[in-house]
């Protein structure tokens, strides 16, 4: 049974009238686009909401490759999925599809994944989430970049930010991104505003999110942009999810001040994402060595080095 499926089935069974914030039985009611009540001052503060279709669902494309971090795309995955569209007995809100240079089986955190479609025969996405991963390749870069002229929203999770930041959507808008990457992602990227403490940025037809699990909300972020505040809260509730992140975009705050120990100690970084390199795994460009933290990383910095080194 998919989570929508348990959603639906818990309406049915009576579970809805057990909400303390609902004030009918109906697990989805239908409701309007909610706002985002926020005291930061950053883009994160916006009430932007999204306009679903007047009726089907909304395709969401998850473009992975190597190294690709499970849970940056598992978690929004399983939110989108189990949302129902409002006013029906069960209708997907969201069409969720993986997407990749080839339809060969990728390894995201061990686990072996076959996407569902080529990026020449992937549906056009009104959404694209972008996780962390190893193996962006020049093809998904422009794939992301043709694709969201057209998107309602493109959105990156953890480390995912430095592919969307490589395809030039984030030039002059402001982002985030996991807190250990935040010193490389400065100096990869010095035309992007790096907002540090946010659980999530949104900016235009862009967004990003902190690491790993503020992926998720990200995602309760831009359903209740879609579908309202009521709707996600009941969702939130029905998948026992208890953060409250999405809510409020400054609940990072935590890590405004992070220092990286690697970084403190002249420690090998990988250029690719920022993360702590392993002196096992590198490769040399104009006479300088590169560490990395995957082999992944390794395969994406020699397909194009010029990205990832900036001139003194």
């Amino acid at each position: 049974m998919n989570r929508r499926s348990l959603l639906k089935n818990s309406a049915a069974l009576g579970f809805a009238a057990a909400l303390p914030t609902m004030a009918s039985a109906k697990l989805f009611a239908s409701a309007g686009a909610g706002q985002m009540q926020s005291g930061t001052s950053n883009p994160t503060a916006k009430s932007n909401p999204l306009t679903p279709p007047p009726n089907g669902s909304i395709p969401i494309a998850f473009p992975i490759s190597e190294g690709t971090q499970l849970i940056d795309f598992a978690g929004p995955w399983e939110i989108f999925d189990g949302v129902v569209r409002p006013g029906t007995t069960g209708e997907a809100a969201f069409e969720v599809y993986t997407v990749a240079e080839r339809l060969k089986p990728i390894s995201a955190s061990g686990m072996k994944i076959v996407p569902d479609y080529t990026f020449e025969t992937a549906p056009k996405p009104k959404l694209i989430v972008i996780p962390a991963q190893g193996g962006a390749t020049t093809s998904m870069l422009d794939w992301i970049r043709t694709s969201s002229k057209n998107t309602d929203l493109t959105m990156s999770v953890c480390t995912g930010a430095f592919v969307l930041a490589r395809t030039g959507l984030l030039s002059g808008k402001s982002a985030t991104t996991f807190h250990q990457a935040f010193d490389n992602f400065e100096k990869l990227f010095p035309d992007i505003k790096l907002i540090r403490g946010a659980r999530f940025v949104e900016d235009g037809n862009v967004a990003s999110s902190g690491g790993l699990t503020s992926g998720m909300d990200l995602a309760f972020r831009v359903v209740e942009r879609y579908f309202g505040r009521e709707l996600t809260e009941k969702l939130a509730f029905q998948l026992e999810y208890q953060g409250k992140g999405w809510m409020s975009a400054d609940s990072n705050e935590v890590y405004a001040k992070f220092q990286n120990p690697m970084a403190a100690a002249n420690g090998p970084v990988c250029p690719v994402c920022g993360m702590a390199a392993l002196s096992s795994i590198s490769s040399t460009y104009k006479g300088k060595t590169y560490y990395f933290c995957m082999q992944a990383d390794k395969v994406t910095f020699d397909d194009s080095p010029e990205e990832f080194v900036k001139p003194a």
